[in-house]
Protein backbone atom coordinates (compact mmCIF):
# COMPACT_ATOMS: atom_id res chain seq x y z
CA UNK A 1 0.00 0.00 0.00
CA UNK A 2 1.59 3.18 -0.65
CA UNK A 3 0.08 6.84 1.00
CA UNK A 4 0.64 10.41 0.03
CA UNK A 5 0.48 12.46 2.64
CA UNK A 6 -0.66 16.28 2.57
CA UNK A 7 -1.10 18.86 6.10
CA UNK A 8 -4.00 20.94 5.49
CA UNK A 9 -5.84 23.78 7.64
CA UNK A 10 -7.75 23.19 10.82
CA UNK A 11 -5.46 19.85 11.92
CA UNK A 12 -6.36 17.83 9.03
CA UNK A 13 -4.32 16.09 6.50
CA UNK A 14 -5.27 14.78 2.95
CA UNK A 15 -4.29 10.97 2.30
CA UNK A 16 -4.20 9.73 -0.91
CA UNK A 17 -3.68 6.04 -0.52
CA UNK A 18 -3.03 3.32 -3.44
CA UNK A 19 -3.90 -0.42 -2.85
CA UNK A 20 -2.63 -2.92 -5.21
CA UNK A 21 -4.45 -4.66 -7.19
CA UNK A 22 -4.01 -8.12 -5.99
CA UNK A 23 -5.43 -6.75 -2.49
CA UNK A 24 -8.15 -4.80 -4.20
CA UNK A 25 -9.39 -8.16 -5.44
CA UNK A 26 -8.86 -10.44 -2.26
CA UNK A 27 -11.66 -7.51 -0.67
CA UNK A 28 -13.95 -8.08 -3.86
CA UNK A 29 -13.90 -11.28 -3.30
CA UNK A 30 -14.54 -11.65 -0.19
CA UNK A 31 -17.36 -9.38 -0.28
CA UNK A 32 -19.05 -11.35 -2.99
CA UNK A 33 -18.38 -14.61 -0.87
CA UNK A 34 -19.77 -12.53 2.27
CA UNK A 35 -23.22 -10.99 0.42
CA UNK A 36 -23.82 -14.43 -1.12
CA UNK A 37 -24.12 -16.10 2.25
CA UNK A 38 -27.57 -13.89 2.24
CA UNK A 39 -29.04 -13.68 -1.46
CA UNK A 40 -31.24 -16.88 -2.30
CA UNK A 41 -30.51 -17.89 -6.33
CA UNK A 42 -32.41 -20.30 -7.57
CA UNK A 43 -30.01 -23.56 -8.39
CA UNK A 44 -27.23 -22.79 -5.52
CA UNK A 45 -27.29 -23.05 -2.05
CA UNK A 46 -26.82 -20.42 0.23
CA UNK A 47 -22.99 -19.27 -0.09
CA UNK A 48 -21.89 -21.52 -2.59
CA UNK A 49 -23.31 -19.65 -5.93
CA UNK A 50 -20.24 -18.44 -8.41
CA UNK A 51 -18.81 -14.84 -8.02
CA UNK A 52 -20.47 -13.97 -11.37
CA UNK A 53 -23.99 -15.25 -10.41
CA UNK A 54 -24.03 -13.36 -7.59
CA UNK A 55 -22.64 -10.34 -9.80
CA UNK A 56 -26.03 -10.36 -11.89
CA UNK A 57 -27.94 -10.76 -8.88
CA UNK A 58 -26.72 -7.33 -6.66
CA UNK A 59 -24.41 -6.15 -9.33
CA UNK A 60 -21.05 -5.20 -8.79
CA UNK A 61 -21.44 -1.85 -6.75
CA UNK A 62 -23.14 -3.45 -4.34
CA UNK A 63 -20.36 -5.65 -4.09
CA UNK A 64 -17.79 -2.69 -4.34
CA UNK A 65 -19.37 -1.03 -1.57
CA UNK A 66 -19.39 -4.31 1.21
CA UNK A 67 -15.62 -4.40 0.09
CA UNK A 68 -14.80 -1.05 0.98
CA UNK A 69 -16.69 -1.29 4.92
CA UNK A 70 -14.40 -4.52 5.04
CA UNK A 71 -11.29 -2.46 3.61
CA UNK A 72 -11.12 1.02 4.78
CA UNK A 73 -11.49 0.39 8.52
CA UNK A 74 -8.45 -2.17 8.20
CA UNK A 75 -6.46 0.46 5.47
CA UNK A 76 -6.99 3.51 7.84
CA UNK A 77 -5.84 1.52 10.98
CA UNK A 78 -3.01 1.18 9.34
CA UNK A 79 -2.27 4.70 7.79
CA UNK A 80 -3.04 6.02 11.84
CA UNK A 81 -0.20 3.26 13.10
CA UNK A 82 2.12 3.87 10.55
CA UNK A 83 2.06 7.84 11.10
CA UNK A 84 1.32 7.51 14.68
CA UNK A 85 -1.62 9.76 14.26
CA UNK A 86 -3.80 11.33 17.08
CA UNK A 87 -7.32 11.15 15.91
CA UNK A 88 -10.32 12.84 17.09
CA UNK A 89 -13.03 11.41 14.43
CA UNK A 90 -13.05 8.77 12.13
CA UNK A 91 -11.63 9.64 8.82
CA UNK A 92 -13.95 10.24 6.10
CA UNK A 93 -13.35 9.29 2.40
CA UNK A 94 -13.94 12.40 -0.05
CA UNK A 95 -13.66 10.05 -3.29
CA UNK A 96 -11.63 6.13 -4.40
CA UNK A 97 -11.57 4.85 -7.84
CA UNK A 98 -12.15 1.18 -7.93
CA UNK A 99 -12.20 -0.32 -10.80
CA UNK A 100 -12.04 -4.65 -11.12
CA UNK A 101 -8.23 -5.45 -12.25
CA UNK A 102 -6.83 -2.33 -10.91
CA UNK A 103 -5.39 -0.92 -8.09
CA UNK A 104 -8.11 0.63 -5.67
CA UNK A 105 -7.46 4.44 -5.29
CA UNK A 106 -8.54 6.49 -2.07
CA UNK A 107 -8.63 10.00 -1.00
CA UNK A 108 -9.34 11.07 2.36
CA UNK A 109 -9.27 12.93 5.42
CA UNK A 110 -8.09 12.51 8.77
CA UNK A 111 -8.57 14.91 11.65
CA UNK A 112 -5.76 15.28 14.71
CA UNK A 113 -6.18 16.36 17.45
CA UNK A 114 -4.77 19.83 18.31
CA UNK A 115 -1.39 20.52 19.63
CA UNK A 116 -1.38 22.03 22.88
CA UNK A 117 0.97 23.75 23.91
CA UNK A 118 1.65 24.04 28.31
CA UNK A 119 2.41 26.98 30.11
CA UNK A 120 3.98 26.65 33.73
CA UNK A 121 1.33 24.47 35.33
CA UNK A 122 3.68 23.04 38.58
CA UNK A 123 4.80 25.70 41.03
CA UNK A 124 2.43 28.83 40.50
CA UNK A 125 0.55 30.73 43.20
CA UNK A 126 -3.00 31.62 43.14
CA UNK A 127 -4.94 33.48 45.32
CA UNK A 128 -8.28 32.77 45.42
CA UNK A 129 -11.29 34.71 47.79
CA UNK A 130 -12.15 33.04 50.90
CA UNK A 131 -15.61 31.63 51.29
CA UNK A 132 -17.10 33.17 54.32
CA UNK A 133 -19.82 31.62 56.27
CA UNK A 134 -22.73 33.92 56.77
CA UNK A 135 -22.93 35.32 60.50
CA UNK A 136 -26.45 34.13 60.63
CA UNK A 137 -25.39 30.95 59.10
CA UNK A 138 -26.30 29.02 62.27
CA UNK A 139 -29.17 31.29 63.77
CA UNK A 140 -30.79 30.75 60.06
CA UNK A 141 -30.27 26.37 59.40
CA UNK A 142 -31.93 26.55 62.98
CA UNK A 143 -35.29 28.25 61.86
CA UNK A 144 -35.23 26.08 58.72
CA UNK A 145 -34.95 22.86 60.77
CA UNK A 146 -38.07 24.33 63.23
CA UNK A 147 -40.01 25.50 60.14
CA UNK A 148 -39.68 21.86 58.59
CA UNK A 149 -40.98 20.52 61.99
CA UNK A 150 -43.69 22.72 62.02
CA UNK A 151 -47.75 21.85 62.73
CA UNK A 152 -50.16 23.63 61.77
CA UNK A 153 -53.76 24.74 62.97
CA UNK A 154 -56.49 25.87 60.90
CA UNK A 155 -57.67 29.52 61.94
CA UNK A 156 -61.28 31.24 61.57
CA UNK A 157 -61.14 34.52 62.82
CA UNK A 158 -58.37 36.43 61.17
CA UNK A 159 -57.29 37.56 58.17
CA UNK A 160 -54.30 36.01 56.05
CA UNK A 161 -50.94 36.72 56.71
CA UNK A 162 -47.53 36.20 55.13
CA UNK A 163 -46.64 33.51 57.21
CA UNK A 164 -49.48 31.46 56.56
CA UNK A 165 -50.68 28.60 54.48
CA UNK A 166 -54.07 28.72 53.04
CA UNK A 167 -56.46 26.50 50.60
CA UNK A 168 -57.08 28.31 47.62
CA UNK A 169 -59.18 28.65 44.47
CA UNK A 170 -57.49 30.58 41.67
CA UNK A 171 -58.43 31.06 37.85
CA UNK A 172 -56.03 33.06 35.55
CA UNK A 173 -56.29 34.92 32.61
CA UNK A 174 -53.91 36.91 30.62
CA UNK A 175 -55.14 39.32 27.51
CA UNK A 176 -58.72 37.97 27.80
CA UNK A 177 -58.13 34.01 27.13
CA UNK A 178 -58.15 31.71 29.82
CA UNK A 179 -54.70 30.43 31.09
CA UNK A 180 -53.94 26.92 30.19
CA UNK A 181 -53.05 24.70 33.35
CA UNK A 182 -53.99 28.38 35.07
CA UNK A 183 -56.59 26.91 37.31
CA UNK A 184 -57.11 25.02 40.48
CA UNK A 185 -59.49 24.54 43.12
CA UNK A 186 -58.20 23.92 46.75
CA UNK A 187 -54.42 24.24 46.15
CA UNK A 188 -52.83 24.50 48.99
CA UNK A 189 -49.82 27.17 48.99
CA UNK A 190 -47.25 27.91 51.89
CA UNK A 191 -47.53 31.73 51.42
CA UNK A 192 -43.96 32.13 52.86
CA UNK A 193 -42.08 29.84 50.22
CA UNK A 194 -44.33 30.39 47.66
CA UNK A 195 -42.54 29.45 44.03
CA UNK A 196 -45.52 31.53 41.94
CA UNK A 197 -45.33 34.30 39.77
CA UNK A 198 -43.51 36.98 41.57
CA UNK A 199 -46.08 39.16 43.40
CA UNK A 200 -48.75 36.54 43.20
CA UNK A 201 -48.16 35.00 47.17
CA UNK A 202 -47.83 38.66 48.35
CA UNK A 203 -51.14 39.75 47.41
CA UNK A 204 -53.09 37.03 48.65
CA UNK A 205 -51.63 38.22 52.72
CA UNK A 206 -54.57 40.33 54.20
CA UNK A 207 -57.49 38.12 52.68
CA UNK A 208 -60.28 36.72 54.72
CA UNK A 209 -62.05 32.95 54.37
CA UNK A 210 -64.75 33.14 51.53
CA UNK A 211 -63.53 37.01 49.98
CA UNK A 212 -63.53 36.46 46.16
CA UNK A 213 -61.27 39.18 45.06
CA UNK A 214 -58.59 39.39 41.76
CA UNK A 215 -54.41 40.06 41.84
CA UNK A 216 -52.73 41.28 39.32
CA UNK A 217 -49.46 39.98 38.13
CA UNK A 218 -46.95 40.03 35.05
CA UNK A 219 -45.27 36.83 34.06
CA UNK A 220 -41.24 37.24 33.97
CA UNK A 221 -39.80 38.25 30.49
CA UNK A 222 -38.17 34.76 30.49
CA UNK A 223 -41.06 32.28 31.69
CA UNK A 224 -40.40 28.93 29.55
CA UNK A 225 -44.00 29.68 28.10
CA UNK A 226 -43.25 32.14 25.39
CA UNK A 227 -47.09 33.07 24.75
CA UNK A 228 -47.25 34.40 28.44
CA UNK A 229 -43.85 35.30 28.77
CA UNK A 230 -44.30 39.31 30.31
CA UNK A 231 -47.58 39.07 29.69
CA UNK A 232 -49.99 40.97 32.44
CA UNK A 233 -52.30 38.38 33.95
CA UNK A 234 -55.45 38.41 35.94
CA UNK A 235 -55.89 35.61 38.61
CA UNK A 236 -59.67 35.37 40.42
CA UNK A 237 -59.29 34.01 43.52
CA UNK A 238 -61.00 32.64 47.07
CA UNK A 239 -59.66 31.72 50.69
CA UNK A 240 -61.22 28.68 51.34
CA UNK A 241 -58.88 27.99 54.50
CA UNK A 242 -56.18 29.65 56.63
CA UNK A 243 -53.97 27.52 58.29
CA UNK A 244 -51.54 29.07 61.11
CA UNK A 245 -48.21 27.24 61.16
CA UNK A 246 -46.70 26.02 65.08
CA UNK A 247 -43.18 25.81 65.34
CA UNK A 248 -42.02 23.83 67.85
CA UNK A 249 -39.81 24.84 70.96
CA UNK A 250 -36.26 24.90 70.42
CA UNK A 251 -35.53 22.29 73.69
CA UNK A 252 -33.49 19.66 74.51
CA UNK A 253 -36.65 17.32 73.56
CA UNK A 254 -36.95 18.48 70.03
CA UNK A 255 -32.74 18.00 69.57
CA UNK A 256 -33.54 14.50 70.37
CA UNK A 257 -36.58 14.18 68.18
CA UNK A 258 -34.10 15.41 65.21
CA UNK A 259 -31.09 13.46 65.86
CA UNK A 260 -28.81 11.63 68.09
CA UNK A 261 -28.50 14.75 70.28
CA UNK A 262 -29.08 14.93 74.22
CA UNK A 263 -29.14 18.60 74.64
CA UNK A 264 -29.36 21.81 72.36
CA UNK A 265 -25.98 22.33 72.35
CA UNK A 266 -25.08 18.99 71.13
CA UNK A 267 -27.31 19.96 68.00
CA UNK A 268 -25.77 23.16 67.37
CA UNK A 269 -22.61 21.87 67.49
CA UNK A 270 -23.33 19.68 65.66
CA UNK A 271 -24.50 22.18 62.73
CA UNK A 272 -21.57 24.30 63.12
CA UNK A 273 -19.40 21.32 62.53
CA UNK A 274 -21.73 21.29 58.80
CA UNK A 275 -21.36 24.45 58.58
CA UNK A 276 -17.33 24.46 59.12
CA UNK A 277 -17.16 21.43 57.26
CA UNK A 278 -19.20 23.36 53.64
CA UNK A 279 -17.01 26.03 54.46
CA UNK A 280 -13.45 23.91 53.67
CA UNK A 281 -15.13 22.38 50.68
CA UNK A 282 -16.43 25.94 49.40
CA UNK A 283 -12.87 26.73 49.91
CA UNK A 284 -11.24 23.79 48.48
CA UNK A 285 -13.70 24.03 45.42
CA UNK A 286 -13.00 27.36 44.79
CA UNK A 287 -8.89 26.89 44.91
CA UNK A 288 -9.32 23.46 42.43
CA UNK A 289 -11.34 25.68 40.03
CA UNK A 290 -8.63 28.82 40.17
CA UNK A 291 -6.13 26.77 39.58
CA UNK A 292 -7.18 24.85 36.94
CA UNK A 293 -8.40 27.83 34.91
CA UNK A 294 -5.22 30.01 35.72
CA UNK A 295 -3.67 26.67 34.19
CA UNK A 296 -6.08 26.51 31.18
CA UNK A 297 -5.88 30.05 30.21
CA UNK A 298 -2.26 29.97 30.11
CA UNK A 299 -1.99 26.62 27.19
CA UNK A 300 -2.12 27.08 23.75
CA UNK A 301 -4.24 25.54 21.53
CA UNK A 302 -5.32 26.30 18.12
CA UNK A 303 -8.71 24.12 17.54
CA UNK A 304 -10.62 23.28 14.93
CA UNK A 305 -14.27 23.95 14.43
CA UNK A 306 -15.27 20.98 13.60
CA UNK A 307 -14.32 19.87 17.56
CA UNK A 308 -16.51 22.34 18.48
CA UNK A 309 -19.38 21.53 16.48
CA UNK A 310 -19.20 17.80 17.49
CA UNK A 311 -19.48 19.54 20.84
CA UNK A 312 -22.00 21.51 20.70
CA UNK A 313 -24.21 18.66 19.21
CA UNK A 314 -23.48 16.82 22.07
CA UNK A 315 -24.53 19.10 24.48
CA UNK A 316 -27.29 20.00 23.18
CA UNK A 317 -28.94 15.97 23.09
CA UNK A 318 -27.65 16.69 26.82
CA UNK A 319 -29.81 19.52 26.96
CA UNK A 320 -32.82 17.72 25.41
CA UNK A 321 -32.41 15.25 28.24
CA UNK A 322 -32.26 17.60 30.70
CA UNK A 323 -35.54 19.16 29.47
CA UNK A 324 -37.53 16.15 29.50
CA UNK A 325 -36.24 14.98 33.30
CA UNK A 326 -37.56 18.40 34.23
CA UNK A 327 -41.32 17.97 31.98
CA UNK A 328 -40.38 20.14 29.00
CA UNK A 329 -39.83 19.18 25.56
CA UNK A 330 -36.50 20.42 22.89
CA UNK A 331 -40.22 22.41 20.63
CA UNK A 332 -41.20 24.38 24.30
CA UNK A 333 -37.58 25.28 24.41
CA UNK A 334 -37.21 26.54 21.22
CA UNK A 335 -40.49 27.99 21.43
CA UNK A 336 -39.49 29.81 24.41
CA UNK A 337 -35.66 31.17 23.97
CA UNK A 338 -35.60 30.54 19.96
CA UNK A 339 -33.05 27.76 18.30
CA UNK A 340 -29.55 30.92 17.75
CA UNK A 341 -29.69 31.75 21.67
CA UNK A 342 -29.80 28.07 22.71
CA UNK A 343 -26.92 27.05 20.09
CA UNK A 344 -24.41 29.89 20.68
CA UNK A 345 -24.91 29.52 24.43
CA UNK A 346 -24.13 26.41 24.25
CA UNK A 347 -21.67 26.62 21.79
CA UNK A 348 -19.60 28.92 24.01
CA UNK A 349 -19.24 26.08 26.57
CA UNK A 350 -18.29 23.74 24.39
CA UNK A 351 -15.42 25.66 23.47
CA UNK A 352 -14.64 25.70 27.04
CA UNK A 353 -15.43 22.32 27.25
CA UNK A 354 -13.24 20.81 24.71
CA UNK A 355 -10.05 22.95 25.94
CA UNK A 356 -10.73 22.09 29.18
CA UNK A 357 -10.16 18.03 27.57
CA UNK A 358 -7.41 18.61 26.18
CA UNK A 359 -5.49 20.82 28.53
CA UNK A 360 -6.50 17.31 31.14
CA UNK A 361 -5.32 15.12 28.13
CA UNK A 362 -1.62 16.75 27.44
CA UNK A 363 -1.18 17.16 31.24
CA UNK A 364 -2.30 13.60 31.95
CA UNK A 365 0.62 12.47 29.34
CA UNK A 366 3.03 14.57 30.36
CA UNK A 367 2.51 13.32 33.83
CA UNK A 368 1.84 10.09 33.54
CA UNK A 369 -1.62 10.24 34.63
CA UNK A 370 -3.79 7.22 33.80
CA UNK A 371 -7.28 5.62 35.26
CA UNK A 372 -6.87 2.32 36.67
CA UNK A 373 -9.27 -0.22 36.80
CA UNK A 374 -9.89 0.89 40.80
CA UNK A 375 -10.71 4.46 39.32
CA UNK A 376 -13.27 3.27 37.46
CA UNK A 377 -14.88 0.88 39.31
CA UNK A 378 -14.94 3.74 41.88
CA UNK A 379 -17.06 5.85 39.50
CA UNK A 380 -19.21 3.41 38.53
CA UNK A 381 -20.16 2.94 42.81
CA UNK A 382 -20.71 6.25 42.68
CA UNK A 383 -23.37 6.16 39.79
CA UNK A 384 -24.56 2.70 40.87
CA UNK A 385 -25.17 5.01 44.57
CA UNK A 386 -26.78 7.97 42.96
CA UNK A 387 -29.35 6.11 40.98
CA UNK A 388 -29.95 3.13 43.72
CA UNK A 389 -28.95 0.53 41.23
CA UNK A 390 -26.41 -2.22 42.75
CA UNK A 391 -22.89 -2.10 40.47
CA UNK A 392 -23.75 -5.17 38.41
CA UNK A 393 -26.91 -3.51 37.03
CA UNK A 394 -25.68 -0.86 35.93
CA UNK A 395 -22.59 -1.88 33.99
CA UNK A 396 -25.53 -4.07 32.21
CA UNK A 397 -27.22 -1.26 31.66
CA UNK A 398 -24.27 0.65 30.48
CA UNK A 399 -23.04 -1.48 28.00
CA UNK A 400 -25.87 -0.87 26.49
CA UNK A 401 -24.29 2.73 25.72
CA UNK A 402 -20.56 2.18 25.06
CA UNK A 403 -19.90 5.89 24.99
CA UNK A 404 -21.30 6.25 28.75
CA UNK A 405 -17.72 3.97 29.52
CA UNK A 406 -15.38 6.46 28.06
CA UNK A 407 -17.22 9.35 29.58
CA UNK A 408 -16.84 7.81 33.25
CA UNK A 409 -12.93 7.22 32.20
CA UNK A 410 -12.87 10.68 30.97
CA UNK A 411 -14.47 11.91 34.39
CA UNK A 412 -11.78 9.99 36.62
CA UNK A 413 -9.46 11.17 34.32
CA UNK A 414 -10.25 14.80 34.91
CA UNK A 415 -10.46 14.33 38.86
CA UNK A 416 -7.07 12.60 38.92
CA UNK A 417 -5.78 15.78 36.83
CA UNK A 418 -7.50 18.15 39.14
CA UNK A 419 -5.96 16.81 42.04
CA UNK A 420 -2.52 16.57 40.70
CA UNK A 421 -2.82 20.06 39.84
CA UNK A 422 -4.28 20.95 43.31
CA UNK A 423 -0.97 19.18 44.86
CA UNK A 424 1.59 20.92 43.05
CA UNK A 425 0.45 24.81 43.41
CA UNK A 426 -0.11 26.77 45.59
CA UNK A 427 -3.05 28.88 46.69
CA UNK A 428 -3.45 31.90 49.25
CA UNK A 429 -6.72 32.75 49.98
CA UNK A 430 -7.56 36.13 50.79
Amino acid sequence: METKIEKLPENVVKVEIELPAKDAADYYNNAAKKLAQYVNIPGFRKGKAPRNVVEQHIGEERIKQEALEIALPRIFADVVRENNYDIVAQPYVESYTYNLGESLKIVAKIELRPEVTLGKYKGITVEVEEYKTPEDALQKSIDSLLEQHATTVVVKDRKTTANDVIVFDFDGYSNGEKIEHGDAKNYTLDLAHSSFIPGFAEQLVDRTIGEDFEIEVKFPEEYHEKKLAGQPATFKCKVNEIKSKVLPELNDEFAAKVGPFKTVDDLKADIQKYLDTQKADMDRTNSEKAVFEKVVSDAKVDIQASMIDRETDQLIEEYKQKLQMQGFTWEQALEAQGYDAIHNSLKEDAAVRVKNSLVIDKIAKEENITVSQEDFSSKLTELSQMYQIDPQTMVKQLSQTPGVFNALSQQALNEKVTRFLSENNTVKLK
